[in-house]
């Protein structure tokens, strides 16, 4: 099973916007990432009268919405809990959260000054990295806003070194 990181921070902090630049430089290194995005309010991608939907509200327990190139899998959960959601994500090398803030897996905080008065996780022993536009020392590596490279280094030597990426074993 792939390690997990969750990426997180107050809302507006720009927790997907360092996700847009995180992703396509650890796969420039050659991984296969798995993202899950926290959506705690719920969310809804079946749409009401289309077939996927009217399955699901016939009963059935899973669907699964199949084109060349790309599916979708609508299935109840009991919980959002990250080690019940690690098994969509055997064959990946990573999987990176966006959100679950109060869960127990390593955490890498963004944190930009003009939006919020203080972090997240000032007293979070998960907590891993602090990515921020600020001085403050949470006892962690510490990044700025742009410095991706370094904040991937990190994930690679303390996540990732240990295992070829799962598209390297590939013939």
């Amino acid at each position: 099973m792939p390690p997990i990181i969750s990426v997180i921070g107050k809302s507006g902090s720009g927790k997907t916007t360092l996700l847009e630049k995180l992703i396509p430089e650890l796969k420039k290194r050659g991984y296969r990432l798995g993202v899950i995005k926290h959506a705690f309010h719920g969310f809804d991608i079946d749409k009401k009268g289309k077939d996927s939907w009217r399955h699901k509200r016939a009963g059935a327990d899973a669907v699964l919405v199949a084109s060349p190139g790309k599916i979708a899998l609508i299935k109840d959960q009991n919980s959002d809990n990250l080690d019940g959601l690690k098994k969509y994500f055997q064959e990946m090398d990573l999987v990176i959260t966006e959100g679950y803030s109060e869960g127990n897996k390593p955490k890498i905080e963004i944190f930009r000054s003009g939006k919020h008065k203080q972090p997240l996780s000032l007293k979070d022993h998960n907590l891993i990295a602090f990515v921020t536009d600020t001085d403050i020392d949470l006892n962690v590596p510490r990044f700025g806003l742009e410095e991706i490279e370094k904040l991937a280094d990190l994930i690679e030597i303390k996540y990732l070194q240990m295992e070829k990426p799962a598209s390297a074993m590939s013939p």
